[in-house]
């Protein structure tokens, strides 16, 4: 998924050209071992989504970016990257982007501590940037641990509610989308109405991105993914589709019994399966196009009618291609 293809403003690009070196600078410190490690990730590529957004907040998709605007597209990333790095040591997850994770190169500890690190930064960044977006980041901080506790809370509870897994979702991942959004326009001195209409959007589409995933780890390929697919389910997170799967009156009663413990790959294979052969996929795209719809309405609020249209466009696309039956 090229992001800056979907938005269609090509001056994105020359901004986000920008933002790779600062990502760097903010990381290395001399020590040969530390910023080998630090670096891993982001010498790894990746969408930057978040930072993406916040430019395209700040800049409108047009101008060019300021320091600031693109500072704060740093710290958003930063944040981001850092849970990565915390989340694969949870997973015990060996591959990332398509490369070695930093647990399995380094180990659990050292990518811990460097994700505690990769955090201090951004809270440095951010601290510079003025105490709305210090406390903001902050505030942030909070909900992504909120929403992974729950998560990992929920884990190989076949019980587990639709409400519990939005809530998980709400924290662990539309929460730094809508502070990527808020951020990108607060950097970019857009009046208080805007500013939270563009958080709305984001956290929206949040919401649709991580449904978008979840459907992935479902029907996608370890190739598309960067990481094994199925995995969720065969590490107990359970998420909508597999959620709405089970109470599906046919995929459920043969589903179910998988459940509730760690699956090997055979297993895992059986339960992607059956999910994918029933009504969970059409039902959770459908979810993610009530998360759209809203997204695309707070977009309306942005500054041009450029990135108005560009967002609307982009909370759509994100569901295209994906199986509806």
């Amino acid at each position: 998924m090229n992001v800056i293809e979907l938005l269609g403003l090509p001056a994105l690009e020359d901004q986000l050209r920008l933002v790779e070196p600062l990502l760097l600078e903010s990381v290395v410190t001399g020590d040969d071992f530390l910023d080998e490690v630090t670096t891993h990730l982001i010498a790894a590529g990746g969408k930057r989504l978040r930072p993406v957004l916040a430019l395209a907040t700040a800049t409108g998709g047009t101008d060019r970016a300021t320091r600031e605007e693109l500072l704060g597209a740093v710290a958003v990333e930063l944040v981001h990257l850092a849970s990565l790095y915390h989340d694969d040591v949870m997973d015990e997850a060996t591959i990332r982007r398509n490369v070695e994770s930093v647990n399995a190169r380094f180990g659990n500890l050292v990518a811990i501590v460097a994700g505690d690190f990769l955090l201090a930064r951004s809270a440095e960044i951010a601290a510079g940037l003025g105490t709305e977006i210090a406390a903001l980041l902050a505030a942030t901080l909070g909900e992504l641990c909120q929403g992974q506790v729950a998560e990992v809370h929920a884990a190989f509870q076949v019980t587990r509610s639709v409400e519990s897994y939005t809530q998980a979702i709400s924290g662990k991942t539309a929460s730094l989308m809508a502070t990527s959004c808020r951020i990108g326009a607060i950097t970019g001195g857009l009046p208080r109405p805007q500013v939270e209409a563009l958080t709305t959007f984001g956290r929206c589409f949040g919401m649709i991105f991580q449904v978008r995933d979840d459907i992935l780890d479902v029907v996608g390929s370890d190739a598309e993914l960067g990481k094994p697919a199925g995995q969720d389910l065969a590490e107990g997170i359970y998420t909508l589709p597999v959620l709405l799967a089970l109470s599906d009156p046919d995929a459920g009663p043969e589903l179910r019994p998988l459940l509730g413990q760690p699956l090997s790959q055979p297993e895992r294979d059986k339960a992607r399966s059956i999910v994918e052969s029933s009504g969970a996929i059409a039902g959770s795209v459908t979810v993610g196009r009530s998360y759209a719809e809203e997204a695309a309405a707070a977009a309306g609020a942005c500054p041009t009618p450029e990135l108005a249209s560009a967002f609307g466009r982009l909370a759509h696309s994100l569901l295209d291609g994906l199986p509806v039956g």
